[in-house]
């Protein structure tokens, strides 16, 4: 990776925080705070159709929505200062502990659920924006001074090395853990059991997941008033399909670096660029701030640790506490709701 785009790319980031911190005194605080509001709302919701689904894969165990919803905040607020989804795994060992006789395969499943969602909405946003004319096609993507995003535009090769690699490497741990454990496809099919039932995920999940997006919507849209870019349906749209995109180049917290290339290109012609810059720095440390502050509540009062690393740890050690009374964590029989 070319050290001048990595130094330009960092470079723009710091500059945009820079201008957040020197036009602090500009910004809308009622806006911001609603919108703070509405963004836990949305988090919530987010929590509770991953409660559903677990509920579904789980119906003989007993469980709160407290748990999975400390859970959820855990990982969120982890993810926004840790690169390459480090919080995905706090949330999956938190969660696996507060469903009795769970397991991991058929949690992790859970998480999958959620996906179908976010693909489905993502989709139809990111048509939306690539057809205003102000949202950079991937070709361009090459220009940005996003060091992450720039590199694979430059090198295509090396990014279809990138995929196909990843590709082969899924394909090799499915054929692996097929002549492994056939058990470990049970729990992992327990983990879809709520798309058995059409009507129920419907209701229990894509109903929840689209109020949950109605809030994450408005959240934005008081994001760009605190922040003097100006709220509208259309701008809304284009910062959430440029979460779409940084959410799929996770090598930075949040996508630091290639939301603040993209959003400058974006709203090039809506603001000032220093104005642009500034909310494109603001809204990632007031959400990461938030979550991260409602995580590690969450840890500290609903799981009783102290710190992020120790979740890692005792997650490390379930692990190995499993792995040593089963012999293969795979092993272990699915049957009566138990994983």
């Amino acid at each position: 990776m070319p050290l001048a785009s990595l130094g330009d790319s960092f470079q723009s980031f710091f500059d945009a925080v820079n201008d957040f911190f020197s036009n602090l005194a500009s910004v809308r605080w009622i806006p911001l705070i609603l919108a703070l509001l509405l963004f836990t709302a949305y988090l919530t919701l987010r929590a509770r159709a991953s409660f559903n689904i677990l509920r579904a894969a789980y119906p003989a165990e007993r469980f709160g929505f407290r748990e999975i919803w400390g859970a959820y905040f855990a990982g969120y607020g982890f993810n926004a200062v840790i690169p390459a989804r480090g919080g995905d795994v706090v949330r999956l060992f938190l969660t696996k502990t507060a469903v009795p006789h769970s397991s991991y395969p058929a949690v992790a499943a859970t998480f999958v659920v959620e996906l179908g969602f976010d693909v489905a909405m993502g989709s139809l946003i990111l048509l939306f924006a690539f057809t205003q004319g102000v949202f950079p096609k991937p070709p361009d993507f090459a220009k940005l001074d996003a060091f992450d995003l720039s590199y694979f535009a430059q090198h295509p090769r090396f990014a279809l090395f990138v995929i196909t690699a990843l590709a082969v490497g899924t394909l090799l741990g499915i054929a692996l853990l097929s002549v492994r454990a056939k058990a470990f496809w049970e729990r992992v099919r327990q983990g879809f059991t709520i798309l058995q039932d059409r009507r129920r995920y419907l209701r229990e999940v894509f109903a929840v997941q689209f109020g949950g997006w109605c809030f994450r919507f408005a959240a934005f849209w008081m994001l760009l008033e605190a922040f003097r870019v100006g709220g509208s349906v259309k701008n809304v749209l284009l910062v959430l399909g440029v979460n779409a995109v940084s959410a799929a180049v996770p090598f930075t917290p949040q996508g630091a670096g290639v939301q603040q290339a993209l959003l400058a290109k974006v709203f090039a012609g809506t603001a000032a660029g220093s104005t642009v810059a500034a909310y494109s720095v603001g809204q990632q440390i007031a959400i990461g701030a938030l979550t991260f502050g409602i995580g590690f509540a969450a840890l500290v009062f609903i799981f009783k640790v102290r710190s992020f690393r120790e979740v890692i740890a005792r997650g490390r050690e379930d692990r190995a506490a499993e792995a040593r009374r089963r012999g293969d964590p795979a092993a272990e029989p699915v049957a009566g709701g138990r994983g």
